[in-house]
C-alpha cells in the first residue's frame, strides 16, 4: 500500500502514534487484554484517527499483517521444526557440549554470540535466531541462571550484522542510495559491528541477564517427555544441519553481489537456480528434509512426523503476534506519520551524520521496520549528501552506519523483532520493554558513537 494522502499536521499525527503507543501499552499490561487482539484493535483505531480512507481502511492493515507473514511464518515454521529434531534427538545438546568445552562454561554466552555472529554474515534475523533457539535453551539449561544471558548475545548478533553488514538488505539499498561503495562499506561495516555487538549487545546482556531472572522456556528445551531414545547424532552431523542453511542463503547473497560486480551474468540460467535454492524459505526447507533424513534415521517416520507437527503449535500465537506487529507498523507507516516526522526534522539544520541519525531514529519509532527506516532515511538525504563537497568513501560509508544505528534503536511494539524475540522468551510485553529494547539501543547508539568518530578522525 502506498501512504494515503492526509492533511492533518505533522504535530496531529505525532499524537496519533504517541497515543496509540500509549493505547496499546494500557490495553496490554493494564487490562491484560492479549497483544493480537490489542494490536488489531489499535490498528484499526490508528487508521481512523490519521484519516486513511474508510475504503483503504482493512486492505492497509491486511497488506501489514500479509507482508510481515510472508516474510516471517515460513521462516518460523520451519525453524522451529529443525529446532524441534535438534531438541528431541540431543543434536543441540551435542553442539551445547563442544562449545562449552572449546570456550568454558563462564564463556558460554560470549561463545553463542561469537557463533551467532558467524551465522549472521548471510542469514536474517529470524532465520538466524531459530537455528539458534535450540542450542540457546540446552546451554542455558546445563548451566542455569536467566535465559536472557545466552539468548541476548545471540539475538544481539543477528540484529548487529543484520542492521550493519552487507549483504543484508538495508545497508546494502542505504549505502546504493548514497553511492557508497559496497565493498568498502561490507569491510567497514564488519569493523564496526564487532565492538558494537561486544559493547552495546554482550556487556548489556550480561547486566540485563543478571538483572532479570527468566526462565528457559519449554518451547523447545524444558520438556524432555518426548525426546527419543537412543545415541545422540554426531557433532559433524549436528554442525551440517546448522551450516547448510547458511551456505545455502550464502549462494543468493553470494551470487547476488557477483552479478551487481558484473562478475558472473546474472540472467543465466544456473544462477537463477542457485540464487533461488539460496532463498531463505527455500533453503530452510531443504535443511528441514534433509535434517529428517539424517537424524530420523532408525526412528518410526510416523513419530517424526509427530515432532515436527507438535512444534508448530506454540508457534502459532508467535506467528499471529508478529503479524499484528507489522499490521500496526504497515498502519503508520501507511499513515504517512513516519515521513511527516523526517521531513521536519530535515529542516532543523543538524550536521549531516547527526540528521542521518535523528531521522533514521524517527522512522524507526514511528513505523518499526529497520530496513524501511535504513533505505527512507537514506533516500531523504541522499540529495543532501550528493550536493556536499569533499565527502570521502569512507565519510559515506559512515553515513550509512550512523542511519543504521538510529534504525536499529528503540524496538517497540511495532516491530515484528520486538514480539518474535518477547514470545520465543516467554517474556511479557514490560519484560521485553525492559531487556531487548534497551539491548537494542544500546546497539544503535554503540553503531552511531563508532560512525561519528569515525567522520570525525577519517
Amino acid at each position: 500500500m502506498e501512504n494515503v494522502e492526509t492533511v492533518h499536521s505533522t504535530l496531529f499525527l505525532l499524537s496519533v502514534a504517541a497515543g496509540a503507543v500509549a493505547v496499546l501499552l494500557v490495553l496490554i499490561m493494564r487490562f491484560k487484554i492479549h497483544a493480537f487482539i490489542s494490536l488489531v484493535l489499535v490498528s484499526l483505531l490508528t487508521a481512523l484517527a490519521t484519516g486513511v480512507p474508510l475504503a483503504e481502511v482493512v486492505p492497509t492493515m491486511l497488506t501489514g499483517f500479509g507482508n510481515t507473514l510472508a516474510t516471517v511464518a515460513l521462516l518460523v515454521g520451519f525453524g522451529a521444526m529443525i529446532g524441534r529434531l535438534l531438541e528431541v534427538t540431543g543434536g543441540a545438546q551435542v553442539l551445547a557440549d563442544r562449545l562449552i568445552n572449546k570456550f568454558g562454561e563462564r564463556r558460554a554466552p560470549f561463545a553463542l554470540g561469537v557463533a551467532s555472529l558467524l551465522f549472521g554474515f548471510p542469514i536474517f534475523f529470524d532465520a538466524g535466531l531459530m537455528v539458534m533457539l535450540p542450542i540457546i535453551f540446552s546451554v542455558a539449561l546445563r548451566f542455569g541462571g536467566s535465559v536472557l544471558l545466552y539468548a541476548l548475545p545471540a539475538a544481539g548478533a543477528f540484529a548487529v550484522m543484520h542492521a550493519l553488514v552487507p549483504p543484508h538488505p538495508g545497508p546494502v539499498a542505504s549505502g546504493d542510495l548514497l553511492g557508497a561503495d559496497i565493498g568498502l562499506l561490507l569491510i567497514v561495516g564488519t569493523i564496526v559491528a564487532l565492538p558494537t555487538w561486544y559493547i552495546g549487545s554482550y556487556l548489556v546482556s550480561l547486566f540485563l541477564g543478571r538483572r532479570f531472572n527468566v526462565p528457559v522456556p519449554e518451547l523447545l528445551g524444558a520438556n524432555d517427555e518426548h525426546h527419543l531414545t537412543g545415541e545422540p547424532p554426531a557433532f559433524g552431523t549436528v554442525l551440517l544441519i546448522l551450516l547448510l542453511p547458511l551456505l545455502l542463503i550464502f549462494l543468493n547473497t553470494g551470487l547476488n553481489a557477483l552479478a551487481t560486480a558484473g562478475a558472473v551474468n546474472g540472467d543465466a540460467g544456473w544462477v537463477s537456480l542457485l540464487r533461488m535454492l539460496g532463498q531463505t524459505p527455500v533453503a530452510l526447507l531443504i535443511t528441514l528434509l534433509i535434517a529428517l533424513h539424517l537424524l530420523g534415521r532408525g526412528n518410526d517416520p510416523a513419530r517424526m512426523e509427530k515432532i515436527v507437527d507438535g512444534a508448530l503449535g506454540p508457534i502459532c500465537a508467535i506467528v499471529l503476534v508478529t503479524g499484528a506487529g507489522g499490521m500496526f507498523g504497515g498502519v503508520l507507516r501507511a499513515s504517512g506519520i513516519g515521513e511527516a516526522l523526517a521531513g521536519s526534522l530535515q529542516s532543523v539544520g543538524l550536521p549531516l551524520i547527526v540528521a542521518a541519525f535523528v531521522i533514521a531514529t524517527a522512522l524507526r519509532v514511528a513505523q518499526g521496520s529497520a530496513t524501511v527506516a535504513l533505505t527512507t532515511t537514506a533516500s531523504l538525504i541522499a540529495p543532501t549528501v550528493a550536493a556536499t563537497q569533499g565527502l570521502s568513501e569512507f565519510d559515506l560509508c559512515f553515513l550509512v552506519i550512523a542511519i543504521a544505528g538510529g534504525a536499529t534503536v528503540l524496538s517497540h511494539f511495532n516491530d515484528s523483532g520486538f514480539w518474535l524475540v518477547g514470545r520465543f522468551l516467554k517474556m511479557d510485553e514490560a519484560t521485553t520493554l525492559r531487556t531487548w529494547t534497551v539491548m537494542e539501543t544500546t546497539i544503535g547508539l554503540t553503531a552511531f558513537g563508532f560512525a561519528l568518530l569515525g567522520w570525525w578522525l577519517l
